[in-house]
């Protein structure tokens, strides 16, 4: 080939679908609707439990009944994706999401909320793979890649805290239910957009039949998992229940495994998650994931009850970890993915944002929020986001087209696995050292006022109690993306993703 013909490919290949970059912005939107709805709801609950008439026992399933559908059917919807194809999974997960956030929105019973939470779960496994894939079979250039990724992991990772806000002001200004109204305007708009805007390129489907018994299989599997560390933070590790849940999630999963090695076509390929690469950026990003637990469950809790934020000011008191979030994924990570290996974005990332986690042990009841929070939070942004936008990219980089649903769903498992026990495993170790605490101390405390302050003081100790254990978790997730992830820096040659590609697609040239 003349030197004229390689320029002339080079330049070609970058270009693909000339609307890739206005589907970007839908597919962003979507992925923003679903982020934001997993912290929206946590501030309007209190408002809709005492409207709803949820008892206290019964207030847990609005998220439980969520979070059991979509970790449930993660795997399921990223093979429908990869099957009947990932625009159009996407547009009807789309539909179906604001349908049931419509009806969450209506809802004049608990079980009319729960029923439309477990409806939302169902479409956003349909939507959040089908999302991830879209990007990940339109973008294959390198530097274009970096670029909507990027994008894609500042919204990732920072969209919850976007949702603290926008949660704070809908619930204070407006009403519960206009937390679930607003998803439908994002969703209509997402889905008009994709669907004038969005061309899936062609020979990425997976035309072979579904796997029945390992939809079975891994679905009841990670319902028992996430079900079974939800149940350990009401219920505690050694309820009959729980340990019951575990138990059932082990054998299921493991049969799971077993099956998939024997069918002609499985839900999960195991080369997807055997890989070396993709198996740690799926350890390490949902280990990450509890340790962000840490800093939303607990200064959430911090802002409101100790400092006495109002929501809409909780809210607020987040956005540094959005804006680092955001600088760390589109300037820091997007301009060096191409220019260093993926472990030398993801290991370090996580070991700034444990820094940012390690000052918050240092919290008090009159901790300064310039002096203290702020700074911690602009770390753990920056250190996210930076880790985050690689993973991302790197995740479903280098799989088979008829394979990048079920990929990117394996990206949302972990993630949504690491929320479960993030929020189950710290909150019982905060718990347990609250009451440590409050039982050491109180003895001593003479009169309510001072009663009230062992309280909180023994509040603050449990949280930064947990916060340690976060900390050491995100020093892990680092050591693992610095010891799995060893694939090179990608240049900028684009990714063959033709039909009939029956192994690996091709790895952009990595450097060593």
């Amino acid at each position: 080939m003349s030197e004229t013909a390689r320029m002339a490919a080079g330049r070609a290949a970058p270009s693909g679908d000339a609307n890739r970059w206005k589907a970007l912005v839908f597919i962003a939107l979507a992925q923003l609707m679903v982020v934001l709805d997993a912290t929206i709801v946590n501030i309007a609950l209190p408002a809709a439990q005492e409207d709803l008439g949820i008892s206290d026992g019964n207030k847990q399933w609005v998220i439980t009944a969520y979070a059991l559908a979509f970790g449930g059917l993660l795997l399921f919807g990223g093979r429908v994706a990869d099957l009947w194809g990932r625009k159009r999974t996407f547009v009807l997960g789309l539909a179906g999401f604001a349908v049931a956030s419509a009806l969450g929105g209506a809802a004049t019973t608990g079980p009319l909320m729960f029923g439309a939470r477990a409806l939302q779960g169902v479409f956003g496994a349909l939507l959040a793979p089908a999302a991830l894939s879209l990007l990940a079979v339109m973008f294959t250039d390198a530097r274009e890649r970096a670029k909507a990724f990027g994008i894609y992991g500042a919204i990732a990772g920072g969209g919850g805290a976007v949702g603290l806000i926008l949660g704070g002001f809908l619930t204070e200004y407006l009403n519960w239910r206009w937390t679930f109204f607003v998803n439908v305007p994002f969703a209509v708009v997402a889905a008009a957009g994709a669907y004038f805007v969005v061309r899936e390129p062609e020979g990425g489907r997976n035309r072979n039949p579904l796997d029945i018994p390992g939809v079975l299989l891994s679905t009841l599997g990670l319902v028992a998992l996430v079900y079974g560390f939800t149940r350990a933070e009401s219920d505690g590790w050694s309820d009959t229940v729980t340990v019951a849940m575990f138990v059932a999630s082990v054998v299921l999963l493991l049969a799971f495994v077993v099956v998939e090695t024997k069918v002609k076509a499985p839900l999960l390929p195991l080369r997807v998650v055997t890989d070396r690469n993709r198996g740690g950026i799926y350890l390490s990003l949902g280990l990450a994931i509890i340790g962000m637990f840490g800093l939303f469950l607990f200064l959430t809790y911090y802002l409101q009850i100790v400092k006495g934020y109002s929501p809409v000011k909780t809210g607020f008191a987040f956005l540094p970890m959005v804006v680092g979030m955001i600088t760390g994924s589109t300037q820091i990570g997007t301009r060096l993915m191409t220019r260093l290996p993926a472990r030398l974005l993801m290991g370090p990332g996580f070991l700034v944002a444990g820094v940012g986690m390690l000052l918050l042990t240092q919290l008090e009841i009159d901790s300064s929020y310039p002096a203290l929070l702020l700074p911690a939070m602009l770390l753990l942004g920056l250190g996210m986001g930076t880790a985050f936008m690689p993973a991302m990219s790197l995740a479903t980089q280098g799989v088979q087209p008829r394979d990048a649903g079920v990929a990117s769903a394996m990206v949302n498992t972990s993630q949504q696995v690491g929320g479960a026990i993030g929020t189950a495993l710290l909150n019982t170790i905060a718990s347990s050292a609250t009451t440590s605490y409050v039982k050491d101390h109180i003895a001593g405390a003479t009169g309510k006022p001072q009663q009230q302050l062992v309280g909180l003081q023994g509040m603050v100790h449990g949280y930064t109690a947990a916060i340690w254990v976060a900390v050491g978790i995100l020093a892990l997730a680092s050591l693992i993306a610095f010891t799995f992830v060893n694939a090179g820096r990608p240049n900028a040659t684009a990714v063959t993703t033709g039909e009939g590609a029956e192994d690996e697609v091709p790895v952009p040239v990595v450097a060593h």
